[in-house]
């Protein structure tokens, strides 16, 4: 039974795991740790978390869940390990692993901390964003379960289940690897299209007019937290630019074949791009 759960960073992340435990286990009183006094009042408010508290309370924790910006969470974890029981369970939610597993490799509580990622979340930020069932039939990548105390992880997964969460494991280099295609990426793109449209279009009215269910849904990610993607950008760097040169040399193709009235070339890269529809259909 898991009685006591501190949320450090009580946001979208955060306080929608705090949402769904709650609900699932009302018994439980959840705790808020946050820098960000004003977010602390908003979940209060919002009854994410009963009460607020500090690093140094984290000694009678059952489950810790750490969801703040990643380069905070490589510099903080091994102060939050420092601070917990024998029996406490540390998860992390962040984007990136690699840096973040490497960082308590060797510490002597490195047992107790299971490195994950939901694959879940919104544009949104703060605890106004966090919904319910966010994380219902959403994959959760966990890394290195291998490095965490059998009995925590029982206590991990059943959590997950009851959730609803799909589990995989993976090694954190591979992880940061594929995460950078299928989701760093995507970001990258809705900012740099939104840029274009700004810088284009001054009359922010004409955009706003003329934008289509299509452009929204493209530049929808534009609107997320810079706060927390620029430290995911950064930790995950190599990757993303390669990600960044694959994406860059397929643009230029396109816009070759545009200016050679190669629109044979312009329907083929469609009509083969198409089989996407077959490969996310086929992991729903």
């Amino acid at each position: 039974m898991m009685e006591k759960i501190y949320i450090i960073g009580v946001g979208l992340i955060g306080g929608s795991l705090a949402l769904d435990i709650k609900r699932l286990h009302p018994e439980t009183t959840i705790f808020g740790i946050d820098h960000n006094k004003e977010h602390l009042a908003e979940a209060l408010a919002l009854n994410i978390i009963e009460a607020t508290a500090t690093i140094n309370d984290l000694v009678d924790a059952d489950l810790v869940i750490v969801a703040i910006p990643v380069n905070t969470t490589v510099k903080q974890l091994p102060e939050i390990l420092d601070k917990i029981g024998n029996d406490t369970l540390v998860i992390d939610v962040g984007s990136t692993k690699e840096d973040i597993c490497e960082a308590v490799k060797n510490h002597s509580k490195r047992r107790n901390f299971l490195a994950m990622h939901p694959i879940a979340g919104t544009e949104f930020s703060g605890p106004s964003a966090a919904i319910h069932n966010l994380y219902k039939g959403k994959t959760n990548i966990i890394c290195e379960v291998e490095d965490t105390a059998f009995k925590l992880q029982e206590k991990a997964l059943k959590l997950f289940n009851e959730i609803g969460m799909r589990i995989r494991y993976m090694k954190p280099k591979a992880h940061d690897k594929h995460i950078a295609y299928v989701s760093h990426l995507s970001h990258i793109s809705a900012f740099m299209l939104g840029k274009t449209v700004i810088e284009k279009e001054k009359n922010e009215r004409d955009i706003f007019d003329m934008a289509g269910s299509g452009f929204e849904s493209t530049v929808r990610l534009a609107k997320s937290s810079p706060e927390m993607w620029t430290p995911i950008f950064e930790q995950n760097k190599i990757n993303v630019i390669k990600t960044l040169e694959e994406y860059i040399h397929n643009l230029k193709q396109f816009k070759e074949f545009m200016e050679k009235d190669d629109f044979e070339a312009v329907f083929n890269e469609m009509k083969e791009t198409n089989h996407i529809k077959d490969i996310l259909n086929g992991i729903q």
